[in-house]
């Protein structure tokens, strides 16, 4: 019996090493599948413009390689001031997105109004609708309040998410009733409460909020787009756009990624280094109870 039962732990635990050595070993083909274009566009953007143009077959790798392009990406183009642009308008909604996100989530998972579950209802049902469909009412919004080619008329249809307002909504939903009580025994009002106690105990989550926000922000194509037809506020995606469609852009591949790689560089570095905290509050806010 004991001679059967090593024999079937042994067999259990090949088994075991087989399917972790196949999984490790799918996992690695798919790393290097999602990263090889990252890889491609880092090694174009330190080859030189003739060594690039002589290659008949692309080469993987290069062994000499020039930061020649990225000081023409930043000084053939204004790439520095679309930096700037994009600093601004992703500071400027994050922060203001952030107070209206905070606010709204606390009304509605402490605060006791009329309707309140009905209007959340609604609120939810908002993100059933495709924002593509709110772009031309936002486009003749901001064009009849003359803000057009301004940091004001890129930043104000992006102060708001439901989705983020839902998220951090159930995470003050989490937070035991008892400590609201206490609070309020206390004498503390409701927005010394929400500082004091809910803001610090799901910080995981704001931090994670913020981030994603950044991100989006940074990422932002269409409504920028859109809204601006002046270089002086074009963001970074758009001036990568302007670049590509200009002669320099065209002609200059490896500068274009030059000037790629350092538009990405701060998304890539500041996922790297707040992914933990990323994780952990997205699946905080998934938890319920």
């Amino acid at each position: 019996m004991e001679k059967n039962y090593n024999t079937l732990k042994r067999r259990s635990a090949a088994r075991s090493r087989v399917g972790k050595a196949v999984t490790y070993a799918l996992l690695t083909v798919w790393a290097l599948i999602v990263l090889f274009p990252f890889y491609w566009m880092i090694l174009t953007s330190v080859k030189s413009y003739s060594a690039y143009n002589s290659e008949y077959i692309p080469a993987f790798f290069t062994l000499s390689p020039t930061l020649e392009n990225y000081v023409q990406a930043f000084t053939a183009v204004p790439l520095a001031d679309y930096f700037v642009n994009t600093l601004i308008f992703t500071l400027a909604t994050t922060a203001v997105m952030l107070i209206v996100t905070v606010l709204a989530a606390f009304a509605f998972a402490r605060l006791d109004f009329p309707g309140k579950d009905l209007v959340f209802t609604v609120f939810l049902s908002l993100m059933m609708i495709p924002s593509e469909l709110t772009v031309i009412t936002n486009f003749v919004t901001v064009t009849n309040m003359e803000l057009r080619n301004s940091f004001m008329g890129l930043i104000l249809p992006s102060v708001t998410s439901v989705f983020y307002i839902y998220l951090l909504r159930e995470n003050f939903a989490q937070v035991p009733d008892e400590l609201y009580y206490a609070a309020k025994v206390d004498g503390t009002s409701d927005f010394m409460y929400l500082m004091t106690v809910l803001v610090p105990i799901c910080r995981p989550t704001i931090i994670t909020i913020t981030i994603l926000k950044v991100i989006e922000c940074w990422n932002s194509y269409v409504w920028p787009r859109l809204i601006t037809d002046d270089e002086n506020y074009f963001l970074v995606s758009n001036g990568i756009q302007a670049i590509r469609e200009s002669g320099f852009g065209r002609e200059n591949i490896p500068a274009m990624m030059a000037a790629v790689v350092a538009i990405s560089l701060p998304l890539i570095v500041l996922y790297l280094i707040f992914r933990k905290k990323i994780m952990a509050g997205v699946a905080r806010g998934g938890i319920k109870g």
